[in-house]
């Protein structure tokens, strides 16, 4: 059982990341350090960890408000336990002893008070402290967000209004052709090669243009997008329109309709001005 409300010590942050040492336990078993991140997205790093690290999350928002949390952990992160804390309480997320590198968790975080994770790491006897090192990646996102964590992971196509909304709202929208699709048995999750005619956005660069050895040389993007393996993804022939979000440096799959039914489906809209946002035709 976990109990708040011990001798906190806080600790200095560059906003987004943070770095620390928990030697200090070491002296004092009662010590929790407290780090305040104040960015929607970073890394926290806990070197030689003590007994426990709590990190509230504030970050400083001029726009919409984040109300989903979700921590990738390190592969490092076995021998310690993962709580959110709610209104002074401890809820367990991750137990101590499973393998928390293989999944993403998630967690609401529109109540009246600051998210907090709070991480509280196996003991280590007299003598034993060894360089270990224990940490995870944060985001704060909103609800739309997050399907592929499991809390709202669907393999339904998409409707001609969520269809509309992707193409609005999405981190990507690629068109292109399925190359090839593997699979991640532990991860129960399948990894889509993508080559690319065109990419109309992304918010940042997991889609790349490289050099082929034609002549002249043709530069397509190519880049790959993750899914759930329930989805059954397969190599076929079509060209399609690739949406979703990209969450700890991974390309995940929204709606995927084929191009020339999102054509179908724009048009109408267009000529009905009920289209979300102006979609370039080629």
């Amino acid at each position: 059982m976990c109990v708040l409300g011990l001798q906190f010590r806080s600790c200095a942050t560059d906003l987004c990341n943070w770095t620390g040492s928990g030697f200090a336990a070491a002296v004092d078993s009662r010590i929790v350090l407290q780090v305040q991140l104040r960015c929607t997205e970073g890394s926290v790093r806990w070197i030689y960890p003590g007994q426990a690290l709590r990190v509230v999350l504030e970050p400083n928002l001029s726009t919409a408000r984040r109300t989903t949390v979700c921590i990738k952990p390190s592969p490092s992160l076995r021998g310690a336990s993962v709580f959110i804390e709610r209104a002074g309480q401890l809820e367990l997320l991750v137990t101590e002893g499973g393998r928390p590198e293989q999944q993403v968790f998630c967690f609401r975080a529109d109540g009246p008070h600051r998210p907090a994770i709070y991480l509280q790491s196996s003991p280590q006897s007299v003598g034993s402290w060894s360089r270990r090192t224990m940490g995870f990646r944060y985001e704060l996102l909103s609800n739309r967000s997050v399907g592929h964590t499991g809390l709202q992971a669907s393999c339904q196509p998409c409707n001609n209004t969520q269809l509309l909304m992707a193409v609005c709202n999405s981190d990507f929208v690629v068109r292109g052709y399925i190359n090839n699709v593997s699979h991640d048995a532990v991860r129960r999750t399948s990894l889509v090669e993508v080559s690319a005619e065109r990419v109309y956005w992304q918010r940042s660069g997991l889609f790349e243009q490289r050099a082929s050895g034609s002549s002249p040389p043709v530069r397509p993007w190519r880049g790959h997008i993750h899914t759930l393996m329930q989805c059954h993804v397969k190599p076929g022939d079509g060209e399609f329109l690739f949406t979703g979000s990209e969450h700890f440096g991974e390309a995940w799959l929204g709606c995927a309709p084929r191009y020339k039914d999102f054509l179908s489906v724009y048009r109408t809209a267009w000529a009905a001005r009920q289209n979300s946002c102006d979609f370039p035709l080629d």
